[in-house]
């Protein structure tokens, strides 16, 4: 009996869409990053209103990022031992308890910068256990053949999220803070709704007996791996020190001269230029010398950052934080897709735990150092000295790496240890 092939889609870019589940987690993803970027927007400008701190600016990211150096171990393993799925459907409940606590605090006048701290740092626990099982469960939702489309995609739709909230955020703010959590609040609860829908028992089992050496298996997996220690470790540092969405409250108030609305359109910068090269990825055929244009993007990445600290004109601004949010985007895509196609299936989850410490280490611990760093040399400097020191590091990563300098393809297969 002959089987007809299935006919080609008109736009490859659609084909993720045809799994269910992947559509399913393509909406919840849109959801929660909307969310975030929302609640970014909005403890921001409230901890600054408060404050006047830069040094309080950089513990939010602090508090965001220290859970995950606390569970990074643990939460490896539960997305590999648990169901991917339920993992995450509790993740986003807690996620929804944070929001609904910022908006109570917010609507009974009680909501102080500790209680928003505790929030946030609840916030920080769920999304240190999400990450992993978030990263890991994306493969089990498509084949292999459409995965680097399907990261592309996701990413896109990350980033639309990222275009949308900050700049409904900052727009509800204006009429109060309240309005924001409430928001959020909606978001999160969808999302969880989109989890809840997904097809149950997501998961890889592992039968390995739970000892230290199976707990940081994902370390040494990537200590192992050049191409992966290059791509993590070169993100980490790089945008480790040119972090500076952290002082965008004080560039939008003291520097610009904008409103809670301005810094919610500089916020969204960015992810106009992640949306366009996101969508621009998605359609592309598959890349070429990717390991070139990974040290490409971060290079640009670090002289839109400098650009950005010198700006004085609020679109001259926008400018830089578009092309910034541009190159972080080619280099999120290529070293997301390394990571996935690298690993195998039963070790995601340990491997997608460290990869998140590194992301948490490189943008919410960034924050913390260019908040810090603002602290004592001003925030201009701060921006300025990490837009240089992204360009050294990938100077030096071009050197110490060239197993990724080097690579051609995504797809070369999974690694064997």
């Amino acid at each position: 009996m002959t089987v007809k092939a299935t006919p080609p889609l008109r736009n490859p870019a659609w084909a993720p869409f045809e799994h269910r589940d992947f559509a399913l987690y393509f909406v919840s993803r849109f959801f929660s990053g909307a969310s975030s970027q929302m609640i970014n927007v909005a403890v921001g400008w409230l901890i600054y209103d408060l404050t006047e701190s830069a040094f309080a600016l950089g513990l939010i990211g602090l508090c965001i990022f220290a859970p995950n150096i606390i569970f990074a171990l643990i939460a490896g393993h539960v997305a590999d031992r648990f169901d991917r799925r339920l993992v995450l459907i509790i993740c986003y409940a807690a996620m929804t308890v944070s929001s609904l606590g910022l908006l109570t605090g917010v609507m009974t006048r009680t909501l102080s910068v500790t209680m928003i701290f505790l929030l946030i740092g609840l916030l920080g626990t769920a999304k240190a256990f999400s990450n992993p099982a978030g990263q890991a469960i994306l493969p089990n939702l498509v084949p292999r053949d459409i995965f680097p489309r399907a990261v592309a995609t996701m990413s896109w739709a990350w980033q639309t999220a990222t275009i949308a909230g900050p700049a409904v955020g900052g727009l509800l703010y204006a009429f109060g803070a309240d309005k924001v959590f409430f928001a959020t609040t909606i978001l999160n609860s969808a999302c969880l709704i989109c989890l809840v829908l997904l097809k149950p028992g997501l998961r890889v089992r592992s039968k390995e007996p739970v000892t230290w050496e199976y707990l940081t298996a994902g370390v040494r997996f990537i200590w192992g791996h050049q191409i992966l220690l290059g791509s993590i470790s070169l993100d980490l540092f790089a945008v480790l020190l040119g972090g500076a969405t952290a002082l965008l409250p004080i560039y939008a108030r003291d520097i610009l001269e904008t409103g809670p609305s301005g810094l919610g359109v500089l916020r969204t910068a960015p992810a106009v230029g992640a949306f366009a090269t996101g969508l621009v990825l998605a359609h592309m055929p598959e890349l070429r010398q990717v390991g070139r244009k990974m040290f490409i993007a971060v290079a640009v990445f670090g002289l839109a950052t400098i650009g950005f600290g010198l700006a004085t004109n609020f679109y001259a601004a926008m400018i830089f934080l578009a092309v910034l949010g541009a190159a972080d985007m080619v280099s999120v895509f290529i070293r997301s897709t390394l990571m996935q196609i690298e690993t195998p299936d039963e070790m995601r989850g340990r491997v997608s735990a460290v990869n998140t410490l590194f992301i948490g280490a490189s943008n919410e611990l960034g924050e913390f150092e260019s908040g810090i760093l603002a602290g004592f040399v001003g925030a201009v400097p701060a921006v300025v000295i990490g837009g240089v020191g992204s360009l050294v590091v990938t100077g030096l990563w071009t050197v110490w790496f060239p197993q990724l300098r080097d690579r051609d393809r995504l797809t070369q297969g999974p690694h064997k240890p």
